[in-house]
């Protein structure tokens, strides 16, 4: 069995704990030199509030033509929704100062994995669901017993009282049509609008969307939805062969394939990825 070492014993001479390092019994006490150094005169100052003299070592330099090696991969800050195709971690900034509204044409498996995640961003996450029995486990497991995702009937979520100390994101699982929310997206408050096909309100939801994912889903929703979307025939046509738990994200100006892993806990609560619910 190994013991922690605090030093050796007084008897040996050496500091021990609560012993000054110059050798003193105790703090403040004189040192063994400070008599013969007034007697030869040279008394040494103690330096006030700068402790003890560290090592001396030589300063290091950088040519500058080697600087951007010093760069380091930091993305934009958020919740990691899984991982690109380089395998590299894909983040989404989901508590932001500005309305952000996501909708999500895939399972309920992603959408419970992105509340949860978004919980841990320090988030309040609002469900409003038709199927509360689908999120009261998750509900009651997030948050180790404090209520950082609630559930609320379709058209009963009340305000949130969203800021920046105290965001929100307000998940709507309310089906293939659902109504026109109550609460809204704002400063600090994402809605994320889960659809578990392409529906007729679809393109309404998908063109004033910030964000949106695309799961599997059949080859004439996919034609339709790179239509809308303005996506590449090989993107539009890859979607009716995608595995679960992959999801192209659609920005304005950019798209990425992502598979989401999900961690032990969240297989623990949720199960295995996958699209049917």
């Amino acid at each position: 069995m190994s013991t922690a070492s605090f030093g050796t014993s007084p008897a040996s001479g050496a500091p021990y704990p609560g012993a000054s390092s110059s050798g003193a019994p105790y703090p403040g006490a004189p040192s063994p030199g400070a008599s013969s150094a007034r007697r030869t005169g040279r008394v040494t100052r103690p330096r006030f509030g700068f402790g003890l003299v560290g090592p001396r070592r030589d300063r290091h330099s950088v040519p500058l033509e080697q600087l951007e090696a010093l760069a380091l991969p930091v993305g934009d800050d958020g919740m990691v929704i899984g991982v690109d195709a380089e395998g590299r971690p894909a983040v989404l900034g989901i508590n932001r100062p500005v309305p952000y509204d996501v909708t999500l044409i895939g399972g309920l498996w992603t959408a419970q994995v992105l509340a949860l995640r978004a919980a841990a961003t320090g988030a309040r996450v609002a469900v409003e669901t038709g199927r509360a029995q689908a999120w009261t486990a998750l509900a009651q497991a997030a948050g180790g017993g404090q209520p950082c995702i609630t559930l609320h009937d379709v058209g009963r979520v009340p305000p949130q009282g969203a800021s920046a100390g105290s965001p929100v994101v307000v998940v709507r699982d309310c089906g293939m049509r659902p109504p026109r929310g109550r609460v809204v997206s704002a400063p600090w408050q994402s809605v994320v609008t889960l659809l578990p096909y392409l529906s007729p309100v679809a393109p309404r939801l998908l063109e004033k969307s910030s964000l949106v994912g695309v799961q599997r889903v059949s080859p004439d929703e996919a034609a339709q939805i790179g239509r809308i979307m303005s996506l590449p025939r090989h993107e539009y046509e890859a979607l009716s062969t995608l595995a679960d738990g992959v999801t192209l994200w659609c920005t304005p100006n950019d798209r990425q394939f992502v598979m989401t892993q999900a961690t032990d806990a969240e297989t623990g609560l949720l199960g295995g990825a996958r699209r049917m619910d």
